[in-house]
């Protein structure tokens, strides 16, 4: 099963496929898209689009997990998300891929056990779970490597 994990944003949207095995994961694929702040949001929002469609074209995933704004301490940060989770969604809906969505604490207390973690915390049981040696970068990519390992333990 292939799972892909995404950490919307509009400067940096973070993405990370992995494969389901019997009894671990494997990573396929992690990196991001990014736009230039200098760019209109409407092509910065296409651009996101169509990056996540050709990953969704590529591996052909059977979840794409997502994390949910749970809640924002700016309104200028969290619309420009919100709208990038729209143009996300739209892509998986499109290329008819289940979606679950998942809040951040979710995320962390399902990859650390507690859902307070702080992101050094999460992103070393990343590293660890998927056997990655090196820090993952961008954060974004670790964040959404995160989410497709949820996603990984909520199907069979």
């Amino acid at each position: 099963m292939t799972i892909i994990g995404i950490d919307p944003g509009t400067a940096t949207t973070g993405f990370g496929v992995i494969q389901k095995l019997k009894v671990r994961c494997e990573v396929l694929n992690y990196g991001a898209i990014t736009t230039s702040p200098s760019t209109p949001s409407e092509e910065r929002l296409e651009k996101i689009y169509r990056e996540i469609s050709k990953l969704l074209k590529k591996y052909k995933p059977d979840l794409l997990v997502i994390e949910k704004v749970f809640f924002f301490k700016n309104l200028k940060t969290a619309l420009p998300v919100s709208e990038a989770r729209g143009v996300i969604l739209l892509a998986g809906a499109k290329s008819k891929v289940k979606i679950k969505e998942l809040t951040p604490l979710e995320i962390k207390m399902g990859v650390c056990g507690y859902g307070r973690a702080k992101k050094s915390q999460v992103q070393r049981m990343v590293q660890e779970i998927l056997n990655i040696k090196e820090k993952i970068k961008p954060d974004d990519a670790a964040d959404a490597l995160a989410a497709a390992l949820c996603g990984s333990r909520l199907v069979k």
